[in-house]
């Protein structure tokens, strides 16, 4: 492991200052994708308006650019060895700028649909090559602070994303959604162009074409399926059948993959013991987060019925409290390792997310922030801290590969949760409405009559609905807790025995 550490340490060449002027440039480009993909869910009833779209039509917006950055990623270990991550990250940045340049001007669904898709060929490579950039600039015994202050970047963007989508909209327009990315995403090119070093080059290796073709058939695939099962039907034919093709492409992508040593996506990392854990682990929390990050704002504009604007307000805290702790948790990463503060995270995180349970159409704005804020520090503990480990027990050529194995998992995962959660959340709120109508007597039924008058049937139907729906979420909410619960078991894994250190004559003779 000491090997790995001493390969992975930046060259002395490069002073502490160009090294966090260089992971500026890095926080500033993965900023910048994932707030662009935030933005676009409060816009899509104004886009299916302005654009004379259907809402199923206008969601490949976001489903085109999910497809596009899951068929993409696998590629990302193969191109940073092949052009060098500085040229690579470029290369994503301006791609990920064109798509959203051209969405600016798009005049229909497709042409902003197709723009979309060419964002996030650019776009899905930025998270995972911007990581596997971090371990290959930064000292391993600062890698865990570097993470956690990258982590505010993936969190904190889709927390503002609905507030500042909702003053764009209102103030201006759709297409300000996008004008306001591209001089940002100029600006962290020519950071990237100015800070970071090239890097030395490396030997020539062959592209895995059949390993890429069977990786994005698997990813996109089943990504699409994700998307897509709730309104076409789990049971259908088309979705019965994407998951088919899925599963065999996953099955022959072990086969082709294993022992190549040119692999799109390297199997043989998951012989790394602490590897595969920390991967099964950040992906409950993912699956766990991405139930919150999803229900939350249903709950509050669907039963409590704040405007979008106000959603991402109420959300804000929450996200605020990740972007404090995450360097934070970093820093005590390095120093006492992830059991302690994964424990502390995972509990408080788990915790908070059962807690939702009690929500309600009365639910208070104070309790549901106080909630939220403590949930975002559990969450800003564990989750950077738990990749970190990870990627730490990886050999130093591995990394570009483990990083985007370890995002496509992660991204897989969260496709999953939402997916399931959707489900859930539907079928518990229909059973809710059809026990609280069944539950309302004769009597109960006059009283209502007489109190409301003529439209008492129109006033309890809605009544009806908005308890089933808050029952619904509440519901959806205790089942998104059940992975994070069983990610805490996990943290005990990475308990292992302590290297001694060297005695003071063994080190004496070491220089000598």
């Amino acid at each position: 492991m000491a090997s790995n550490e001493m390969a992975a340490a930046p060259s002395l060449d490069t002073s502490s200052k160009e090294r966090w002027l260089a992971f500026f440039a890095i926080v500033l480009g993965a900023f910048i994708a994932v707030l662009n993909n935030s933005l676009i869910n409060v816009a899509i009833p104004q886009l299916t308006t302005d654009l004379g779209s259907t809402t199923t039509r206008i969601q490949w917006v976001i489903t085109g650019y999910t497809l596009a950055s899951g068929i993409i990623v696998p590629i990302t270990g193969f191109m940073e060895r092949k052009v060098g991550y500085k040229k690579f990250l470029i290369g994503a940045l301006a791609l990920f700028t064109l798509g959203t340049a051209f969405c600016i001007f798009a005049w229909n669904d497709m042409s902003l649909i197709i723009a979309r898709i060419i964002a996030g060929l650019g776009g899905g490579v930025i998270i995972p090559l911007s990581m596997t950039i971090i371990y290959k600039i930064i000292p391993r015994e600062q890698v865990g602070m570097a993470i956690g202050i990258w982590g505010i970047s993936a969190m904190a963007a889709p927390a503002i994303g609905p507030t500042l989508s909702g003053y764009l909209i209102e103030w201006f327009n759709w297409r300000f959604l996008f004008i306001a990315c591209v001089p940002i995403a100029l600006f962290a090119i020519l950071m990237v162009m100015l800070l970071i070093k090239e890097p030395p080059k490396s030997e020539p290796i062959k592209f895995d074409i059949l390993g890429f073709i069977l990786a994005g058939t698997c990813a996109g695939t089943l990504l699409y399926a994700l998307s897509n099962g709730s309104s076409k039907g789990w049971t259908s034919f088309e979705i019965v059948g994407l998951l088919f093709i899925s599963v065999w492409s996953l099955i022959f992508l072990i086969v082709v993959e294993w022992g190549k040593d040119n692999a799109v996506i390297d199997v043989s990392l998951f012989k790394n013991y602490k590897f595969t854990i920390s991967v099964i682990t950040s992906s409950f929390v993912m699956m766990g987060m991405y139930g919150g990050t999803f229900l939350a704002p249903v709950f509050l504009q669907s039963v409590q019925s704040y405007s979008a604007i106000d959603t991402g307000l109420i959300l804000l805290p929450q996200a605020l409290a990740m972007a404090i702790v995450m360097p934070f948790a970093g820093k005590l990463l390095d120093k006492i390792g992830i059991v302690p503060i994964g424990l502390v995270g995972l509990t408080l995180t788990s915790l908070m997310t059962f807690h939702m349970y009690s929500l309600s159409p009365q639910t208070s704005r104070t309790w549901f922030e106080m909630v939220t804020v403590l949930r975002g520090i559990g969450i800003g503990m564990c989750l950077m801290p738990l990749s970190t480990v990870g990627m730490n027990a990886v050999a130093p050529e591995k990394v570009a590969n483990a990083s985007a194995a370890s995002n496509l998992i992660r991204t897989i995962a969260g496709s999953i949760a939402i997916a399931i959660l959707t489900f859930i959340m539907q079928s518990r709120t229909a059973l809710h409405g059809q026990h609280i109508a069944e539950s309302i007597t004769a009597d109960g039924a006059q009283t209502l009559q007489s109190t409301l008058g003529s439209s008492w049937v129109s006033s309890l139907t809605g009544m009806i609905s908005l308890d089933a729906y808050s029952r619904g979420i509440a519901d959806t909410f205790v089942i998104s807790s059940i992975p994070l619960f069983c990610s805490i078991p996990l943290i005990l894994l990475f308990i292992g025995k302590r290297k001694p250190k060297p005695a003071k004559e063994e080190v004496i003779l070491a220089k000598a």
